[in-house]
């Protein structure tokens, strides 16, 4: 997307969040059908569960109808739409008490993103899960086309604090792909 079509679009989102604001529910349905899809692949890296995203996803606009009105506009509408996901999502896995992507993924049909189907990608996945989820979660905005800032907005972290979860990022990633991919061994813990 080049920057006149980004500022348009921003611009059109920003006049459904007043929109929404003034109680517009027109506004908020199409709010959501812009951002459902968008939501649900990046909770998908959180949770493959479909039942889990449906739900974040719902609750995530149910906090968007609800404060539209204290968006004060400061950031793109996109960061703070996805900055709500983010932390419904994580108080969603506290509160279960478990880790991101741990639901059975025998059942393939449940996946939300049929496109990560090819070996690269599944082995990209899961080097990804094997990240602390602020180092995994940098990196798959920043691989998105996000900027730092806006990493930062939607975290809720410093913009050095996302510099130094994706350097960590990619420095574990790089030692353990290897490893998954089998062209390396694993060696005894101490040893390097």
């Amino acid at each position: 997307m080049d920057a006149r079509a980004m500022r348009c679009s921003r611009e059109s989102d920003t006049q459904l969040l007043i929109a929404v604001a003034a109680g517009n529910r027109g506004a908020l349905e199409k709010l959501y059908l812009g951002y459902q899809r968008r939501v649900a692949r990046f909770l998908w890296r959180f949770t493959r569960c479909r039942e889990s995203i449906e739900e974040i996803t719902n609750d995530t606009f149910m906090v968007i109808w609800r404060n539209a009105g204290r968006f004060r506009f400061a950031s793109a509408p996109s960061s703070w739409i996805f900055g709500i996901a983010y932390r419904i999502a994580l108080k969603s896995m506290r509160q279960e008490g478990r880790h991101p992507a741990t639901c059975d993924f025998g059942n393939r049909e449940q996946a939300v993103d049929p496109m990560l189907e090819t070996e690269m990608q599944d082995w990209l996945a899961h080097g990804l899960e094997r990240l602390p989820d602020e180092q995994r979660t940098a990196l798959e905005f920043a691989y998105a086309g996000y900027p730092l800032a806006q990493i930062g907005e939607i975290t809720g972290v410093p913009i050095g604090t996302v510099k130094a979860r994706l350097f960590h990022g990619r420095h574990n990633l790089r030692r353990c792909l290897p490893i998954l991919g089998g062209d390396v061994y694993e060696l005894p813990a101490g040893i390097e």
